[in-house]
């Protein structure tokens, strides 16, 4: 079990970027993929409170369902960059 949980839906371009990052870093993470159907993404929305993706969580800093791929990227890197 991982500090990181990414929330996704594949094929979505904002998720790829997330991942991209992730994998950049070369953070270990767990993904938790989420239906296409807006109503049925009922754990994404009790983690975040929205159905939108990407979303995620990062146990270790509290961080409890960060949405916006701009976002998460920056904290990322902020976080776990090589200035971290």
């Amino acid at each position: 079990m991982t500090d990181i949980t990414f929330y996704e839906l594949p094929g979505c371009p904002f998720c790829a970027k997330v991942r991209t990052k992730l994998e950049d870093l070369d953070l270990e993470y767990d993904t938790v993929q989420v239906p296409a159907a807006r109503n049925e993404r009922t754990e994404v929305e009790a983690v975040s409170g929205q159905t939108g993706v990407p979303i995620i969580v990062d146990e270790a800093h509290g961080v409890e369902g960060m949405a916006e791929s701009s976002d998460i990227v920056a904290y990322l890197e902020e976080t776990y960059g090589a200035e971290a």
